[in-house]
């Protein structure tokens, strides 16, 4: 046990944050207490929890939105950007670097995402409600990697990598499905925006460019972009995940002796 009080107090946060299943483990807390007081008497107070509005900017440089939507299409968007660069990396030098070792998740994905909404719609055919095809195709992403967190070493790597791209290619397409089909409106300014931004980051990553600052900048422009245009923002946070350098510069003369 560390002396000094202050480490006393943060030492068992430290020892849990160096917990391989500590994800997993905040994962299901937070989602029993938001089932146990979404069913309580103090519901009410749970989704106006939800609705506070928060709003970011300046002038006429505004975004508001409610806690909610913050959370779906900004917490979301880093995370979906964190699960790219994972993804990333096994296409480049990793689990999924040969397309014949990529074509089993995308094929579990594309059958994950059809056959519920084939089951859902011959149960629902020819009632109103067979507009809400779409509701079952995506795989919860964060639960999926929850789980796996918690089962820690004795999941192996290759079954990680495995359902990770699964589930991200199922949100992909499950998020895509969603701006076809039950988007009334796509600003395409906006998403032009977005477009130009993203090659803008495609051509630094070509020319060597590595700092941090002007990924961060831009991929903010192209997060604002593709939220005004209507299309889920959690595409532009893997989108941005592929602009990113996956090769460091390194001058060989500097490390021989």
């Amino acid at each position: 046990m560390p002396k000094r009080p202050v480490d006393r107090v943060l030492w068992p946060f430290r020892e849990f944050a160096r917990l391989q299943a500590s994800g997993g483990i905040l994962l299901f807390l937070c989602a029993i207490v938001a089932l146990v007081w979404a069913n309580s008497p103090w519901a009410s107070s749970y989704e106006a929890l939800w609705q506070v509005k928060l709003t970011v900017g300046a002038g006429e440089a505004v975004i508001s939105k409610p806690l909610l939507l913050w959370i779906n299409d900004g917490l979301m968007a880093i995370f979906f950007f964190v699960v790219g660069l994972e993804i990333k990396r096994e296409v480049i030098a990793g689990e999924l670097a040969s397309p014949r070792k990529a074509a089993l998740p995308i094929a579990a994905a594309i059958g994950g995402m059809i056959a519920p909404a084939l089951i859902y719609a011959s149960m629902t055919f020819g009632t109103a409600s067979i507009s809400g095809w779409g509701i079952p195709m995506a795989t919860d992403i964060a639960f999926a990697l929850g789980v796996l967190a918690l089962l820690g070493d004795r999941v192996s790597v290759g079954l990680k990598i495995f359902l990770t791209a699964l589930a991200i290619i199922d949100d992909l397409g499950a998020v895509l499905v969603i701006a076809i089909f039950y988007t009334d409106t796509i600003a395409w300014s906006s998403l032009a925006i977005g477009g130009c931004a993203l090659v803008l980051l495609a051509i630094a990553n070509l020319a060597g460019v590595r700092k941090t600052l002007v990924y961060a900048l831009v991929g903010a422009v192209v997060w604002v972009a593709f939220l005004k245009s209507g299309v889920h923002a959690t595409i532009a946070g893997v989108l941005l995940a592929m602009t990113i350098p996956s090769r460091t510069r390194l001058h060989t003369a500097d490390f021989l002796v």
